[in-house]
This record gives C-alpha cells, sequence and structure tokens, in this order.
C-alpha cells in the first residue's frame, strides 16, 4: 500500500471505530488481559479492521497486532524472520483512551526482514499524523519535522513509571505521557531528550525507533544492543543523538 493509503486507512478506521468509544466507554467495553493491562472493545474492532485491510493488500505478509498476539504469540516469534510484516497498535496508551484523556495514538510500522522501512503513528485527538520513511526523513501533517534540541545543561528524560532512586540518578526524569504514540513525537519535539522503558513490545517502539534513527538518535537496551524485533533487555532508552544515550545510559546504570 502507498503511505498515503495507509494515511487514509489510519484515519478512517479511527472514525468509524476508535473517536466514537472516546469518552463513551461502558463497564461492558474494557476488560483487563491480565492486572493492569487493559483493553477495550475499540483496541479489538480497530486491530481486526486494520489486520483485515492490510493482510488482503499483501497475503504473503505477516500481520502483528498487539491484540492478536495476546492470543497467538506465535506470530510475534516469526516477526524478526519475515520477510514482510506489518506491526499494529490499535490504541496505543488504553488507560489514557478508557480514562478520557486525548493522550493516545493508532500505531503501525512496517517491516522488510526484520528491519522498520516505514513507520505511522496516528494522534486522533489531537488531528496529527507522523510518518516516516527509511531514509526520508519523518513528516507531521505532510510538514518535514526539525529537532530543535533544548540544550539543557543535564538531560531531561520520561518514562512510564519512574523507579526508586532514578531522581538521584544524574539526569532528570519524570513520568511520561502514558502512550509511546504520544512520547515519541515528544522527544523529537524537544520537550524531552530521552526516554526510558521497561517493556519492549515492538508495537509499542518500532514507529517511534524508525523516527528517532531518521534524525541520527539512538534506541538500544542498555546492554548495548540496538533495538528491533525480537531484542529484550533490562531497560531500553532512545535518545536523538548517541552521546546523550551513553549519558543516560551510565546514569541509570547505577538504578537496577
Amino acid at each position: 500500500m502507498r503511505t498515503e493509503e495507509v494515511c487514509e486507512l489510519l484515519v478512517e478506521v479511527s472514525e468509524q471505530v476508535i473517536m466514537p468509544r472516546f469518552g463513551s466507554l461502558g463497564s461492558g467495553d474494557i476488560e483487563e488481559k491480565k492486572p493492569g493491562d487493559l483493553v477495550t472493545v475499540a483496541d479489538r474492532e480497530a486491530e481486526a479492521v486494520l489486520a483485515g485491510v492490510l493482510g488482503a493488500a499483501d497475503p504473503d505478509s505477516l500481520v502483528v497486532g498487539e491484540e492478536g498476539v495476546f492470543s497467538d504469540p506465535s506470530r510475534l516469534d516469526a516477526l524478526p524472520g519475515a520477510d514482510h510484516a506489518w506491526v499494529i497498535d490499535p490504541v496505543d496508551g488504553t488507560r489514557n483512551f478508557s480514562r478520557g484523556s486525548p493522550e493516545f495514538a493508532v500505531m503501525l510500522a512496517e517491516l522488510r526482514h526484520g528491519e522498520t522501512v516505514r513507520a505511522w503513528i496516528w494522534q486522533p485527538a489531537h488531528s496529527r499524523m507522523y510518518v516516516a520513511e527509511r531514509g526520508s526523513g519523518v513528516v507531521c501533517n505532510g510538514e518535514p519535522m526539525q529537532h530543535r534540541p533544548a540544550g539543557r545543561d543535564v538531560p531531561l528524560g520520561a518514562t512510564y513509571l519512574p523507579l526508586r532512586g532514578e531522581a538521584d540518578a544524574g539526569v532528570d526524569i519524570r513520568r511520561s505521557w502514558g502512550s509511546c504514540g504520544i512520547d515519541y513525537p515528544k522527544l523529537i519535539d524537544g520537550e524531552v531528550d530521552f526516554l526510558s522503558y521497561r517493556s519492549m513490545f515492538p508495537w509499542d517502539h518500532l514507529p517511534g525507533g524508525l523516527m528517532i534513527r531518521e534524525f541520527g538518535g539512538r534506541i538500544a537496551c542498555d546492554e548495548g544492543v540496538d533495538y528491533g524485533p525480537g531484542v529484550i533487555g533490562r531497560r531500553l532508552i532512545a535518545a536523538m543523538n548517541p552521546h546523550t544515550w551513553t549519558t543516560v545510559r551510565d546514569a541509570l546504570e547505577l538504578i537496577r
């Protein structure tokens, strides 16, 4: 599918499936897949539509969705070796979405032989579409993005759940926005200098990972292995340049 066709698909699914539920979910529309891990009817229905369209467009591709992997983990295992794959996060930031917060996104990554080649982050409540194609930079609503470093003396970062001791790690760290589809654009915009995560699921990090790499940034686990499908570690760090990545890794290394 052409890049613009994918953009139109994400917007259409959001308008028809996701946004009609925003702020109007009933108690029967929200479940826990496991303690603290929410899923809504919008997540499931949006993923089903996206997976159906993408799979029909290229029947030989592997389609990996967050909700589908919960019931069939073998798809996740097959991702690193797939010739062509799509990775879907139908509602990234489900907890925000279920609470009526606009800080959520629809995310999609296209992979060829284990490498992310295109990525989309659509923020329906903010009407912002971020698109990256490997080697071609990142655009937001069709306009090329520019990264403007804030020039802080001490790197400022965000993490989903700050750990005890991180406040004394030699870097400033705050709680993130609760959605990778919000966090990564904030990093590009310079609102923070780095992101830190414990969870490393590909639907959360492949789209934003391609985007920061387009600016020369680095995303890798703190053991030094660059992030990609199948990579796991103790902590994932994303930064807009390798020097900041190393500074942050060294500072957080003391916090287990």
